[in-house]
């Protein structure tokens, strides 16, 4: 049976809220695949903000929808998948990334930067995600939002578009940032590969590559940031089970699992399977740690968003046979 983690943190004296913020600013659409950064004594959250309806039947109910269980609904006349971040410094007073100054006309789709995690490097703010809308056939690649802060809210003033370091690729996503190596990522997990990025050519290139590969059957994606815990690296990662149902319509479920490096990036430890509340579609995007706990933040269903407190002891007893000294 598959944990759930929001009702272990729960029950372990954890907590749990909700991330919004005015409905009108966000065009009452989905607020989702939050992200979380602690600084010293700040800490930020982004919130992806979707202009469509993440449209999911449950136990093979029959919707009025021709796409069948597991569809994205647009708005009217409107094909595109957009997204806009919304970001907050110390408060849950979120405000609107102003990219303006960069955007340009939309060549693809799906328009935006997906997924962002948060991350500071040489003391300058990122976003890390996917852009997909600068070529007419929708190539994703990683991207560095690089965001001011005005005082105001959050401007963004560069955009570093990172090439993977083994050639082309259609898609390149979920890279996971390390927070304590600038310019570094996991971009694979199972095998671990960690990459780094050169932001002056914004070529990149693997620096670990480990042969150890671990006994599960589905790919381990990107999820939250790497952060540094006790003697260790964590992060938590997702996987995918993508099937086409008994109706011939596209259907999923998401899972997470925090996994464990050492400094050599051997992974030492990884947790079972979990779902934050057992919806089908669930995201992690961030992951932090402070006064004996961790943080975390996921995406469900594609439109709401949660902060999840979970204590040091919580952690270790999901964890199980290592011991974090």
């Amino acid at each position: 049976m598959t944990n759930n983690l929001c009702k272990l943190a729960l029950q372990a004296n954890g907590t749990i809220q909700p991330l919004f913020f005015n409905s009108t600013e966000s065009g009452h659409t989905g607020l989702t695949n939050p992200s979380i950064l602690i600084d010293g004594k700040d800490f930020y959250i982004n919130l992806r903000n979707v202009q469509y309806a993440l449209y999911h039947s449950e136990y093979g109910q029959n919707f009025q929808n021709h796409w069948g269980c597991l569809a994205y609904l647009n708005p009217e006349d409107d094909i595109t998948l957009r997204t806009r971040n919304f970001l907050s410094n110390n408060n849950f007073n979120f405000k609107k990334v102003d990219t303006s100054k960069l955007d340009v006309e939309p060549l693809w789709e799906f328009i935006g930067l997906e997924d962002g995690r948060l991350v500071k490097w040489d003391n300058k703010l990122f976003l890390c995600g996917v852009r997909r809308d600068t070529t007419t056939n929708g190539v994703g690649r990683m991207e560095l939002s690089e965001l001011q802060d005005t005082g105001h809210g959050f401007v963004e003033i560069k955009r570093y578009r990172i090439e993977p370091p083994k050639g082309y690729t259609y898609c390149e996503k979920n890279w996971m940032p390390i927070l304590d190596m600038p310019f570094h990522f996991v971009k694979w997990t199972n095998p671990t590969e960690v990459v780094k990025v050169e932001i002056t050519t914004l070529k990149s290139e693997t620096i670990v590559l480990k042969e150890q590969k671990l006994p599960i059957h589905r790919d381990l994606r990107g999820g939250s940031q790497v952060i540094k815990y006790k003697d260790y690296y964590v992060a938590i990662t997702h996987e995918v089970d993508l099937w086409m149902n008994s109706k011939n319509n596209k259907d999923a479920h998401y899972y997470h699992r925090f996994i464990v490096w050492d400094k050599e990036w051997n992974i030492v430890n990884y947790s079972d399977e979990f779902k934050f509340m057992n919806a089908r579609i669930e995201f992690c995007c961030g992951l932090a740690h402070r006064d004996g706990k961790f943080l975390i933040t996921f995406g469900y269903q594609d439109n709401t968003a949660f902060l999840l407190e979970m204590t040091d002891d919580c952690f270790e007893s999901f964890i199980g046979a290592l011991l974090l000294d």
